[in-house]
């Protein structure tokens, strides 16, 4: 075999290998995120989570209105899993994160986000 066809074929094979992980994560789906209102003030936000929805967001403390019930599963920068439920009706106060969150549930989940600027 001469050089040039195995230096092509290593090649194909690199960029096989590099393109792995970008194609898988290039199938994650966002969430849909619709302003509401933003001013010098705040930011309102609603984020609708399809099943299986991840978002990995940089994201400010805030406070969360739960609009539907939905099933997340929040992972830290550590590696940390947890698994939670959210019920329509309730608010929650969030500190800052960059955790990776995903919609584990069957069902969408909405969430209206307000963020203090």
């Amino acid at each position: 075999m001469s050089t040039a066809r195995i230096l092509s074929a290593a090649a194909l094979a690199l960029g096989l290998v590099a393109t792995g992980p970008l194609h898988a994560q290039s199938k994650e789906r966002a969430p849909q995120i619709k302003v509401l209102l933003e001013n010098a003030k705040v930011r309102v936000t609603e984020t609708t989570f399809l099943p299986g929805d991840v978002s990995r967001a940089d994201r400010k403390a805030r406070t969360n209105y739960v609009v539907t019930d939905g099933k997340l599963e929040r992972t830290t920068k550590d590696g940390k899993k947890s698994v939670y439920e959210r019920k329509a009706g309730t608010a929650v106060w969030m500190e800052a994160d960059k955790d990776v969150v995903r919609n584990v549930g069957k069902t969408t989940y909405v969430v209206i986000g307000v963020t203090q600027k």
